[in-house]
């Protein structure tokens, strides 16, 4: 049982009209920024995964700004 062309039209005109067409794009817009910074923060975890850390100078260091507060 699809849903036919008529209903769809339906459909879309009841959701434009309840938000409107700014508060859609604007939405899509956020979507797409979200999207975007995704990719960038798995690509950029890729490559710090490639290089060697040492777990004991992060620690000193979190130490180390908690001391001069």
């Amino acid at each position: 049982m699809m849903p036919s062309l008529t209903q769809i039209a339906v459909v879309v005109i009841i959701i434009v009209l309840l938000f409107g067409r700014g508060k859609i794009s604007s939405l899509m817009g956020d979507l797409a920024k979200g999207i975007k910074s995704f990719k960038k923060g798995m690509a950029s975890d890729a490559t710090e995964d490639s290089e060697p850390k040492n777990i004991s100078d992060d620690n000193k260091d979190s130490n180390n700004t908690n001391d001069k507060e």
